[in-house]
């Protein structure tokens, strides 16, 4: 009954179906997130309780740290680890690796102190463009990928094998360097946007280009991540797209913290993977998880922020308050989080909050009072609207009160 009050046009046509496989994924937020200028690096604790939500979540894997920067941020990888493995967390942890037997020894290291496999996301440059800045030959790269990825093999460590620049990379390179590092026992393979290149077109003929490469070797076991960012705005879309074309995980970042201008932000990811029926990850914690990583990161969330931003879900303006209210006073709350909002608040933890502001009707008071156990008399309604008109933003609850106070 309820689906019959909005017709989908998001639906039709040739809209992207809801892929034949379990969508997965990688949590940036505590590695790639922090890269970001702008950030404070949470404490540990912080970022189990971080990690915690990701679980709640039902996000599979979350990159931990890189151990071979040394110093603090290999010993808080250490502690992070030990926290998940203490904990019994489902969420894998991963951590960043460069193609060096140097970074990789931590990650053995951590993974025989806690008990628990930790995998590699061992990453090197693919592009001609950053060949030629670094004086890196094809034939170079390829030799440290095997090296590399033939000792953590070795060494009981998952790898999955990540060029950054794909989405800018020669594919006649990618098949050289992607072979390489499945023969010498890679499991993954990670599609990067590392500059923010990509169009969500690009995105998807990446993703079909390497499916193809695979099947037609029947390397059908090497499973493919990919992992974007925001230069152009178009991460969201182009993990997304992605998926379309058979990524089997995407990789994103809490409000879409990181490097320049930051990752593909996996919160709106998400948001819109579960409304587009593609994922059945219970998001109720959403809101907390974004709001911990804001407060722990120091990282403001700007107040129109989809769905966690403080005006994702409040209105003061007469027409839709008033639209609100009466589903609200139907007692369908399936109705009030719909009549005037594409994303249903109660699913990602939010709830539908009616202000009082200069566009405001009798409705927005009435509804005020009676949430705040005030009653509506004549004389308080006029007071309160009156006041709202003079305003040039929205009252305040102090302000409301001090009116409700008087009259």
């Amino acid at each position: 009954m309820t689906h019959d009050l909005i017709y989908d046009w998001n639906q039709t046509g040739d809209a992207p179906r809801r892929p034949g496989r379990r969508i997965e994924f990688d949590d940036e937020t505590l590695r790639d997130g922090l890269q970001s200028p702008s950030v404070t690096t949470p404490s540990v604790d912080q970022k189990l309780e971080i990690l915690r939500l990701m679980d709640a979540m039902g996000i599979d894997t979350a990159d931990i740290g890189l151990p071979g920067a040394g110093g603090l941020v290999k010993e808080e990888t250490l502690e992070v680890a030990r926290g998940l493995a203490r904990e019994k967390l489902r969420i894998a942890p991963n951590c960043a690796a460069r193609t060096l037997e140097a970074d990789l020894l931590p990650i053995a290291e951590i993974a025989q102190k806690t008990g628990r496999p930790v995998a590699a996301a061992m990453f090197i440059g693919s592009s001609p463009i950053r060949q030629y800045a670094e004086d890196w030959t094809l034939e170079t790269i390829a030799l440290h990928t095997r090296r590399a990825t033939e000792f953590a093999v070795k060494n009981g460590i998952e790898v999955m094998y990540v060029t950054e620049d794909t989405t800018r990379a020669n594919p006649n390179d990618l098949v050289v360097l992607f072979l390489t590092a499945i023969e010498a026992g890679a499991t993954r393979l990670c599609l990067c946007d590392t500059c923010g290149h990509a169009t969500p077109h690009g995105a998807k003929q990446l993703v079909e280009w390497t499916k193809t490469l695979l099947a037609d070797r029947h390397l059908d076991h090497v499973k493919v991540d990919y992992h974007g960012h925001m230069d152009r705005g178009l991460g969201v879309w182009n993990a997304i797209a992605a998926l379309e074309a058979g990524a089997d995980r995407v990789h994103g970042t809490a409000l879409g913290i990181g490097e320049r201008v930051g990752n593909a932000p996996l919160d709106q990811i998400l948001v819109n993977l579960k409304l587009m029926g593609w994922i059945d990850n219970d998001l109720t914690r959403l809101y907390e998880y974004c709001t911990k990583v804001s407060a722990y990161a120091r990282v403001p969330i700007p107040h129109g922020y989809p769905v966690v931003g403080q005006d994702a879900f409040e209105t003061a303006t007469g027409v839709h308050a008033a639209a609100i209210v009466k589903a609200m006073k139907k007692g369908d709350s399936w109705l009030a989080d719909r009549v005037y909002s594409g994303v249903p608040a109660a699913d990602f933890g939010r709830r539908q909050v009616i202000a009082v502001g200069p566009m405001s009707g009798k409705s927005n008071v009435l509804h005020w009072l009676e949430e705040h156990g005030h009653p509506a008399t004549e004389a308080r309604v006029a007071a309160i609207l009156e006041k709202a008109k003079r305003s040039d933003r929205l009252l305040s609850d102090q302000e409301i009160l001090e009116v409700v106070r008087t009259n």
